[in-house]
């Protein structure tokens, strides 16, 4: 028994391809090199963010072994 083959449509019109950007596919990353370019060039703005202290000590642990 045979299976039926299927023919494929015409191809597209190969007229023109659309690339264009939407406008945040620019913006976003733009906006976090300059936020990420600010914080380097004045550290003093970034401020460490206060954690759990049990997640601080799990952080300290595992420095401690990953440094042996």
């Amino acid at each position: 028994m045979s299976a039926p083959t299927h023919t494929r449509p015409h191809p597209a019109a190969t007229g023109g391809v659309d690339s264009r950007l939407p406008w945040w596919a620019l913006a976003l990353p733009t906006l976090a090199f300059i936020t990420l370019f600010v914080l380097i060039l004045n550290p003093a703005d970034a401020h460490a963010a206060t954690g759990d202290p049990a997640i601080t000590h799990l952080v300290e642990r595992v420095q401690q072994l990953v440094t042996r």
